[in-house]
């Protein structure tokens, strides 16, 4: 039978090897707890707001959301044309920016990890760039994405 010491040991060898191993070297902010910030008596001061939250920005990943499903079928229904296909891949693009974006906003907020909000935005813009030089230089070159896609299906 393992002795108090040991069943401590273990114990804190465990609770050890579940903690994730990636957060050990972020640094993060301090926060009270509970996240409460004065006494009871202080009057409430809402938070300002952000352009990231809200009914605009939720409202607008929906209308591009219902948007991809006729573009994503009218090229192949009525043969690639530039213009639906060029849309096509310019919501696609703006719908994975903005999935991205709440994913970093709900697991990376910025009272808890500060300047790493701030470089995982600008890494999500950057990126996002890049994707779309990608995505102008498939339309120009190769025809569109799909082109490149029936090309596929047919072989």
């Amino acid at each position: 039978m393992l002795s108090l010491y040991s069943r401590v040991g273990l114990t804190s060898i465990r609770q050890s090897l579940l903690k994730p191993c990636l957060v050990r070297g972020i640094k993060t902010i301090p926060q009270p707890p509970g996240y409460i910030v004065g006494s009871v008596n202080d009057a409430y001061v809402p938070p300002g707001p952000k352009k990231f939250e809200g009914s605009l920005h939720w409202t607008s990943e929906r209308a591009v959301a219902i948007g991809l499903v006729p573009l994503v079928l009218a090229p192949f229904l009525t043969g690639a044309t530039t213009l639906l296909d060029s849309t096509m891949s310019g919501f696609i693009l703006y719908h994975c920016y903005t999935g991205f974006q709440s994913c970093i906003i709900d697991y990376i907020p910025k009272r808890v990890y500060g300047s790493l909000f701030n470089f995982s935005m600008y890494l999500l813009t950057f990126g996002t760039g890049i994707a779309g030089y990608g995505i102008y230089q498939i339309e120009t070159k190769e025809g569109g994405i799909s082109t490149i896609l029936s090309k596929l299906w047919k072989a």
